[in-house]
């Protein structure tokens, strides 16, 4: 369903606002290293739901849901293998 222009503008608007806010945590991951202050089950569920929104968003050809959660799982993927990485290598701990 096709929605009117001001409707499909808000939604790549919301999508862009709520996208940007998980850079700065994977980049302050990545350059730090510490994954000690992020909880992996959270990041699990996170990661679950937004690749879960992308596929609807295919079958339902909605630009903003695509666009917004296939970028959104590039930040969300980062911090969970630095998360996974440090549990593996003793850096951080799972409880």
């Amino acid at each position: 369903m096709t929605q009117p222009l001001p409707v499909t503008l808000l939604g790549y608007a919301a999508a862009t606002l709520t996208t940007l806010s998980f850079f700065p945590q994977a980049i302050k991951t990545v350059r730090s290293g510490d994954t000690r202050g992020i909880s992996l089950r959270m990041y699990l569920l996170f990661t679950i739901g937004i690749t879960g929104w992308g596929i609807y968003g295919l079958l339902t050809e909605d630009g903003p849901l695509i666009v917004a959660n296939g970028l959104t799982l590039i930040p969300a993927l980062v911090v969970l293998e630095r998360k996974l990485q440090a549990l593996r290598s003793g850096r951080d701990r799972l409880w």
